[in-house]
């Protein structure tokens, strides 16, 4: 059983909120200082460092793949490195799993280990770099300016559940840490499932669709809302502080008062699109 089979709804809306690179300026420094150069030690690709670690920040910060699943980026980063630089063992083992898999964690790549060699490296990896994530400067993890105001307006008007992706004790520690708890009242990561699947049990606690707001940064995020029929606010890459503002002026008024889908909506996915230049 999850938090979210126990959730009870409080309020008739309910705006769910992605936590890397969306509410926390923390993506970038975890995909510089973690993610690839924790992949290049678990697979000797010090050869190659310079251009692999290029290619990992595009896959996985500033194209339509940012922000999927850590694995999915190590599947695609290493289908690469297997077709450019080294051979990959277990690559298409890692792809299939990687692409069909209904959970995508530590636990699940876990139980995948007796059937390839490939999942216990991919399970080194990730925890390897939850271990660097563990070990960043606090100092240099913080919310964009505007979250904490966005967040207590959010709440006062509807419930908060933040949908990420990331690892759980992680997201808990640095919204903790910010004392943004207080807005919130319940945390779905990845050992829950994906995005789409948790905003569904939300949509399942009696939310009607229009009355679910996902926030999000990535291309990921929009699918998960769409997916579910629901409502799609995006933060903007090197426009955070921004869309926050954004949030706060026009956004959530308009959401609360049932105005929020179609111009209003479709002008905001414009400008996500463009900034990400998603075709």
């Amino acid at each position: 059983m999850s938090v979210l089979d126990t959730f009870a709804k409080k309020r008739a809306f309910v705006v769910c909120v992605d936590s890397d690179g969306c509410a926390m300026d923390t993506m970038n420094i975890k995909h510089f200082r973690c993610f690839g150069p924790c992949m290049v030690e678990e697979w000797g690709l010090q050869e190659w460092r310079e251009d692999i670690l290029k290619r990992w920040n595009e896959i996985n910060l500033f194209t339509a793949t940012r922000g999927i699943n850590r694995f999915k980026g190590l599947a695609l980063a290493l289908r690469e490195i297997h077709e450019k630089y080294k051979p990959i063992e277990g690559i298409e083992a890692l792809e299939e799993w990687a692409e069909n898999a209904p959970e995508l964690s530590n636990d699940a790549a876990e139980r995948m280990i007796p059937r390839n060699a490939v999942f216990a490296k991919a399970l080194s990896w990730s925890r390897a770099v939850n271990r660097a994530i563990g070990e960043l400067p606090q100092e240099e993890s913080h919310p964009f300016a505007f979250v904490r105001e966005a967040l207590q307006e959010a709440h006062a008007e509807a419930d908060v559940v933040i949908v990420s992706s990331a690892n759980p004790e992680a997201v808990r520690e640095e919204w903790v840490r910010h004392g943004l708890m207080d807005e919130v009242d319940l945390i779905c990561t990845q050992e829950i499932g994906s995005k789409a699947y948790c905003i569904g049990k939300l949509a399942e606690k009696g939310y009607a669709p229009d009355h679910i707001l996902m926030c999000g940064d990535a291309p990921g995020d929009e699918k998960a809302a769409s997916s579910n029929g629901v409502l799609f606010f995006p933060i903007l890459v090197g426009k955070e502080a921004e869309s926050w503002q954004e949030f706060r002026r026009n956004a959530l008024a308009l959401f609360i008062g049932e105005a929020y889908a179609g111009t209003y909506q479709a002008d905001r996915i414009a400008e996500f699109h463009e900034n990400l230049k998603i075709e």
